[in-house]
């Protein structure tokens, strides 16, 4: 794989926080882990997909993870 193509690996999840203000989920148990994606274009694709299909509840958020950052810091790009 060439250094254009490095595999650059993101999470995408999600789930209902307790209030719009913070960042803590009301249920771990329901937290809905979306998937591992190869790169950024593909996470966002699933993480807009997710966020759309739950836009009537206001306490529901989506996140992508840049996992090749955490597991890389230094090289984290």
């Amino acid at each position: 794989m060439s250094e254009n193509n490095k595999q650059l690996l993101h999470l995408v999840f999600g789930g209902e926080l307790e209030n719009l203000d913070g960042m803590e989920f009301r249920n771990l148990d329901d937290v809905d882990l979306v998937g591992v994606y190869p790169d950024y274009k593909s996470a966002e694709v699933a993480w807009r997909a997710k966020a759309q299909s739950t836009v009537d509840n206001a306490h529901m958020r989506y996140f992508i993870v840049h996992m090749h950052r955490l597991l890389d810091p230094e090289h984290g790009s």
